[in-house]
């Protein structure tokens, strides 16, 4: 279709023929997943909008678009005012807003495999106050006007060698199952795409950048269990390593086999589980168990051989970040860069290391005011040059065999104002203070989320995203239960107790709109912390991720005699790790960078 006002007039007239008055539109997979395969971002090609959140809602004269703080730029820039009122969460909730907007006695439609149990009673009962009816549907009727949607991929599945996993699929089965014993429950459900791939030891090529597949599984108390996915994705390597205690299924075998349960005790993650999966259940004849998934704590913990992996991924991941800073200091002020070419550069130089996998997500690569977009997704259109006198910030990872990389670092195109100095600076404090916290064993990251906007709210400023998220080992780049953020930011909650061996993002940020943004990213390891005459447990980060903090940006004056060690002492561990790495001109710079201030 030529347009999104011709896309959105076409679901309307879908919704029609459907006998809807409305439909609810989520940014998710049948798997309740952050990142989703090309033949479900229906919400994009419905409105434009190309974050990785986000919902929307069409009535026959309304549509209203859901977004979070990350977003308030780019959804106005993506999604057409004309068309799309803009509705911020969590402020106003979806089910919220169908309860203020949906037509009296109308028929609001949803499919029952994007959205949770609980969404779909929240929903229902906000509709019901107005006479409204919540309606499941067979199929979703973007589906039937979306001509050239993309087909499911059909890229096959990998193995994951317990060289990298730490752990046998053997081994983690069985602990699954004594999960199950302890519960007195037959089965678990696994759904979530991640927890399928750490559970089996398998990778997948379905969600750009996330190495999972498309699957179901299905893991029963005596420790065996049943994988549905594609015939074409099975190789001979991958049915020799799942072995005989898993039974390999179409995807499509998925639904009935949920109906085989009868009398069964059978466990299903309320958040990660769609709605659809508990109906399957209950029309079966299951009881079953509201639980969290058992995989997801699990995977959440690193055993020494992940961490051992992450730390060698950095490493070549640094370096390689630690080459395009240098190349970008030297080519950037010539003029002819772009947004676009410099993540382009960014890719090669990671490609270069001859063992990255994929990007662990799209690079954000953003100069002036497109920088001052959290969560910026460079294209063609929105690229723009990279000139003197702005800061150029850079959010990127690499998958790697061994690792996840996620960091960010910002740089000035020429000589950066006293702002941009007095700003950065602050970002920095409030990054070394989660960096340097120490904290009792029970500590949520909601606990510390204040140390990091510490410093910018002394000066009345502050950023709209949280201050870290969880990171998977060779999996997704944001992965949970545990988050450093504000109690119920969007995205999820953040009181999960922190544990030793959690790998988590440490990411303060300041966004100036329309004129630049600043985010310093490392990634940490949650790890025990000895202090003498201590009562309790405690608990700190160690820092993973080493590539120089721009000095230029750096104003001395406003660090305390701690926080200017802390940072010449990074700078010391980032030369001693990346040095042996480089060579030449790049160690040169290297050493300059990492001076003491």
């Amino acid at each position: 279709m030529s347009s999104y006002a011709d896309r959105l007039s076409a679901l309307r007239e879908q919704l029609k023929r459907d006998a809807l008055d409305g439909f609810v539109v989520p940014l998710t997979d049948e798997h309740m997943s952050e990142y989703v395969g090309a033949y479900a971002q229906r919400l994009g090609w419905l409105t434009g909008f190309q974050g990785s959140a986000g919902s929307a809602v069409v009535l026959p004269e309304q549509a209203a678009i859901f977004t979070d703080g990350r977003y308030t730029l780019q959804v106005r820039q993506q999604v057409s005012a004309d068309h799309w009122q803009y509705v911020p969460v969590p402020q106003v909730s979806v089910e919220g807003w169908l309860g203020e907007h949906a037509p009296d006695g109308g028929r609001i439609g949803y499919d029952p495999w994007l959205h949770t149990r609980a969404w779909v009673e929240a929903a229902r009962k906000a509709l019901a106050e107005r006479g409204a009816e919540l309606v499941a549907v067979n199929a979703n009727p973007i589906d039937a006007v979306w001509s050239d949607r993309p087909a499911q991929s059909d890229a096959v599945l990998s193995v994951q060698s317990d060289a990298n996993a730490g752990k046998s699929s053997a081994a983690k089965r069985a602990e699954i199952a004594d999960w199950l014993h302890e519960r007195k429950a037959d089965a678990v459900v696994l759904s979530a795409l991640d927890s399928i791939a750490w559970a089996f030891n398998i990778r997948g090529d379905d969600v750009s950048h996330t190495p999972v597949a498309l699957a179901y599984a299905i893991v029963n108390s005596d420790g065996t269990a049943d994988l549905f996915v594609a015939r074409e994705k099975m190789t001979d390597a991958v049915a020799q390593h799942l072995g005989n205690a898993i039974r390999v299924h179409d995807r499509a075998a998925f639904a009935p086999a949920l109906k085989a349960f009868a009398g069964k005790r059978v466990a299903a993650d309320p958040e990660r589980a769609v709605a659809a999966i508990f109906d399957s259940l209950d029309a079966g004849g299951a009881k079953i168990l509201s639980l969290r998934d058992p995989v997801v704590l699990a995977k959440a913990i690193k055993n020494p051989v992940e961490i051992a992996g992450h730390r060698a991924a950095q490493a070549r991941d640094g370096a390689a970040l630690s080459r395009f800073l240098r190349w970008m200091e030297i080519e950037a002020p010539k003029g002819g860069l772009t947004e676009l070419s410099a993540a382009d550069r960014l890719r090669e130089f990671r490609e270069e290391t001859g063992v990255l996998k994929d990007l662990s997500f799209d690079t954000i690569s953003g100069t002036g005011p497109n920088g001052a977009i959290p969560h910026y997704k460079v294209t063609e259109e929105s690229s723009l040059a990279i000139e003197l006198g702005h800061l150029y910030l850079v959010d990127s990872g690499g998958q790697y065999a061994d690792g996840t990389t996620d960091v960010t670092r910002v740089i000035p195109i020429g000589e950066p104002t006293q702002e941009m100095r007095d700003r950065f600076t602050r970002v920095l404090k409030g990054h070394i203070a989660i960096a340097t916290a120490a904290f009792p064993e029970g500590t949520v990251g909601a606990q510390l989320d204040s140390f990091a906007r510490r410093p910018l709210w002394d000066v009345g400023l502050d950023f709209a995203h949280g201050t870290g998220h969880g990171v998977g080992s060779y999996l997704s780049v944001h992965e949970g239960p545990q988050r450093i953020a504000q109690p119920f930011y969007p995205g999820g909650a953040s009181l999960e107790p922190l544990k030793v061996g959690m790998f988590l993002s440490n990411e303060p940020g300041f966004y100036k709109a329309g004129e630049f943004g600043i985010r310093i990213e490392n990634l940490v390891l949650v790890v025990d912390k000895d202090i003498p005459g201590a009562e309790q447990k405690m608990m700190g980060f160690e820092t993973l991720t080493f590539v120089p903090i721009e000095r230029d940006l750096v104003d001395p004056t406003l660090l305390s005699f701690e926080e200017r060690a802390w940072l010449n002492a990074y700078h010391a561990q980032t030369l001693a790790i990346l040095g042996p790495l480089l060579e030449g001109d790049d160690l040169a710079w290297l050493e300059g960078k990492c001076a003491e201030i």
